[in-house]
């Protein structure tokens, strides 16, 4: 089971510093739901009508993506790298609080002039200083954060505990990242400009930032089946190798960086073939595991209390493997594009929704296990179900993506009633998303210790 530095005794020097970051991952995602809930009353029919859509429609987008996505994840990254190691004197908390600070920045700067939005892949991105600002800080937080997991790691690291194995794994993948985002931003031709220079620079680190939140989707999983009492088929040290396998085509990203320009065609296509035909060396034996431990224990009865985690495990599960199926399902630029990594980045949200409701009592909160904390998996997961079906199904009807209102193309019944369909669903989404923060933030109201 886990390694004694995982546990979390009342007097824990970690514990604070945890706390911060899971506290910072979850308003990033109160902050995604008010912009979500903004974004899907201007693109779904009726409701559309009654906003500026084409610009409102993406600068709620970008904000939503960034904070849901991007913030909320390595967040949660940073909620692991807390418990691995302990805290460096100086360092963490004001890494913390320059992430913090960043992710506020990123919220507000759409309302202090920051309106010209452009929808780049992977890291969208509105053209002003000061959302550029939130960025950086946010990402400089992460990285000072991750520089001081890395120096207490080695002690803490155990093959047999994959766990420990996979936080290394997501931070290493993390850092490739970065250092990929260093090397194509100096690799740039000065002319470019606007979306373009942003789609160059995001294109490859995006791809590698992939890596890392499956890394951190996979701990994830592993730690809430033990939770929920369904220990994977694979002993410590088989999980542990796969997700150093699932890692391990990060080797290719200095290759491609010495071999091709950041803005040729080849590198788009290393990158994109990177992702596709490394990233699951590990997520799907892993889930194919997962599946098996959930089916063997399907008749057993589940505690009460760990009903939230079971069921967001299930959910988890479910819509990541949604995601990779519409991936097949991908030929141009249409909505099945949103609809497979919504599937996928709501996979990864789920789980650490129920990784978050077995952390609070860990932590010294209430222990979440109220109607509440019980339906709210089913009813984010349904929703989210519902709006990739729609965006799937609209897709195939011709749909682009990135638009709104009258240049979405809605001249039938059909794609209405499919949008429409999408745009229940992405409600429930949200609610389902309300009541994660406010379960949350009962448990943190019911402090134990």
């Amino acid at each position: 089971m886990l390694q004694p530095q995982w546990r979390l005794d009342p007097n824990s020097n970690r514990r604070p510093l945890v706390t911060a970051w899971l506290v910072l991952g979850v308003s990033a995602l109160a902050l995604a739901g008010i912009f979500a809930l903004l974004l899907v009353a201007a693109r779904a029919p009726g409701t559309g009508a009654l906003f500026p859509t084409q610009d409102f429609f993406r600068v709620a987008l970008i904000v939503h993506v960034d904070q849901s996505v991007l913030i909320w994840f390595l967040a949660f990254g940073g909620v692991l790298w807390g418990l691995a190691a302990p805290p460096v004197p100086g360092l963490s908390w004001a890494a913390f609080c320059i992430a913090a600070a960043g992710c506020l920045l990123v919220a507000a700067s759409p309302f202090l002039g920051a309106v010209d939005p452009l929808l780049n892949n992977y890291v969208p991105v509105l053209d002003h200083p000061l959302f550029v600002a939130g960025l950086g800080l946010f990402a400089l937080g992460v990285l000072l954060h991750l520089a001081g997991y890395l120096r207490g790691a080695r002690s803490g690291l155990s093959w047999g505990d994959p766990l420990a194995v996979g936080t290394l794994t997501a931070a290493l993948a993390a850092l490739i990242s970065a250092l990929s985002l260093v090397w194509t931003w100096a690799g740039l031709s000065p002319n470019w400009e606007g979306k373009t220079f942003y789609e160059y620079l995001f294109w490859g680190p995006g791809h590698v930032l992939q890596f890392a939140y499956t890394q951190i989707l996979l701990v994830a999983w592993i730690w809430l089946a033990r939770a929920a009492g369904r220990e994977l088929p694979l002993g410590g040290r088989t999980l542990s190798a796969l997700l150093v396998l699932g890692v391990l085509p990060l080797v290719a990203v200095p290759l491609v960086h010495g071999l091709y320009a950041p803005d040729s065609a080849e590198t788009r296509i290393a990158f994109m073939r990177l992702m596709q035909w490394g990233n699951g060396l590990a997520a799907v034996p892993i889930g194919l595991a997962l599946l098996i431990a959930l089916i063997r224990g399907s008749g057993r009865a589940t505690e009460p209390a760990s009903l939230p985690v079971r069921r967001a495990l299930v959910a988890s599960l479910t819509l990541f493997a949604a995601g990779g199926f519409l991936a097949v399902l991908i030929a141009g630029s249409n909505t099945i594009v949103p609809a497979h990594y919504h599937g996928s980045i709501v996979g990864v949200t789920l789980a650490l929704m129920g990784l978050t409701y077995h952390l609070l009592p860990r932590l010294g909160f209430g222990r979440p296990d109220g109607r509440t904390a019980r339906v709210q998996p089913w009813i984010y997961g349904v929703g989210q179900l519902l709006h990739i079906g729609g965006l799937a199904v609209s897709g195939a009807m011709g749909i682009q993506r990135k638009t709104a209102g009258a240049a979405q193309g809605l001249d039938s019944l059909a794609a209405k009633l499919s949008m429409g369909v999408m745009g229940i669903g992405g409600l429930l989404a949200v609610i389902g998303g309300i009541l994660f923060v406010l379960v949350v933030i009962g448990a943190f109201s019911r402090r134990t210790t």
